[in-house]
């Protein structure tokens, strides 16, 4: 292979350059570059690791003729322009299974903190307020959780889920026979019928984009837990706040929201977050699901892993 660098746009895991070394790879980890001094660059590259800092698209690689690979150092791949990248026949590898086992356990984290009153218990102490009656929570023994996607993530969170003594259900449109020891394959209907808790495993697409509304709520049959660490443009939140105030939604927990840039809200968005922030039964966490101390590192051993077995001499 002629040319083994590879340009590292983001901020990564310092172990990114010794373990592409290690692979025979010329790491060139640049994380302050910009879009334009991408666009821009004369360089040569075999591949480009990156995260979510820009979109991976024409305008982007026109200039990079030897290209191979994207490294997406994490799950999503929805800021990748995959048709132009096929076309150019430039694989796209991504590292899901770094990061599963701490998506899963943020996931059962937030369900319990629900679960149990914790943000309100804690304020309540803090506040001098010893009231146990008015912060009596329920157990997720003996519930009903509906998972929508089982990919790494879904899966993950039904693992964690063992020996809670619930039952796991899950539905994915684009797999086959995928139940197994942790959850039961079912339909959406199913769950729809069933789920007493309901979270979210599934990319961002055409097709999910907004899929998660308040006509898609209103079929449960039960007042469900819900909970959301896939990504924020799944769910409108003007819906889910419409759930939560008709009694579709009891409880919600939130790791994404439709727009993540606070300070760039408009004006529906922001009239909703600031409704929602003031609900005790709304739980949110900053897009940090899958975003441990050790997933940070393990991403890059799967990603460097997997570039490795790359063909990369077509």
């Amino acid at each position: 292979m002629s040319n083994n660098r590879i340009l590292i746009i983001d901020e990564m895991h310092k172990s990114i350059s010794p373990l592409l070394k290690q692979a025979g790879f010329e790491p060139v980890y640049s994380p302050s570059i910009s879009r334009q001094e991408i666009i821009n660059l004369k360089d040569q590259f075999v591949g480009f690791v990156v995260r979510s800092k820009t979109t991976i698209d024409k305008e982007l690689l026109d200039g990079q003729k030897e290209l191979k690979f994207i490294g997406r150092a994490g799950a999503g791949i929805d800021q990748l322009d995959i048709p132009y990248l096929e076309s150019r026949k430039i694989a796209i590898v991504n590292a899901p299974e770094g990061n599963r086992d701490a998506l899963g356990e943020h996931v059962v984290g937030m369900l319990l903190s629900l679960s149990n009153n914790l943000r309100h218990a804690d304020m309540d102490v803090r506040n001098k307020v010893w009231d146990r009656e008015a912060n009596r929570g329920f157990e997720i023994g003996g519930k009903t959780v509906g998972l929508l996607g089982y990919g790494n993530m879904g899966s993950a969170v039904a693992e964690k889920l063992t020996g809670f003594g619930c039952r796991v259900i899950a539905y994915d449109k684009y797999k086959e026979n995928y139940g197994d020891l942790y959850a039961e394959q079912v339909t959406m209907e199913d769950i729809y019928e069933q789920a007493d808790i309901f979270s979210l495993h599934v990319p961002l697409t055409d097709e999910t984009k907004n899929l998660v509304n308040l006509e898609y709520l209103q079929k449960f049959k039960k007042s469900i837990v819900f909970v959301n660490a896939s990504r924020g443009e799944v769910v409108p939140l003007r819906g889910l706040f419409h759930a939560l105030n008709d009694g579709t939604v009891r409880l919600a927990a939130l790791d994404v929201l439709e727009n993540e840039k606070l300070h760039f809200l408009t004006d529906e968005q922001a009239n909703t977050f600031n409704q929602l922030i003031k609900d005790d039964r709304v739980l949110f966490s900053p897009h940090v699901g899958g975003w441990s101390f050790e997933s940070y590192q393990k991403i890059n051993e799967v990603l460097v892993d997997k570039i490795n077995h790359l063909n990369l001499t077509d």
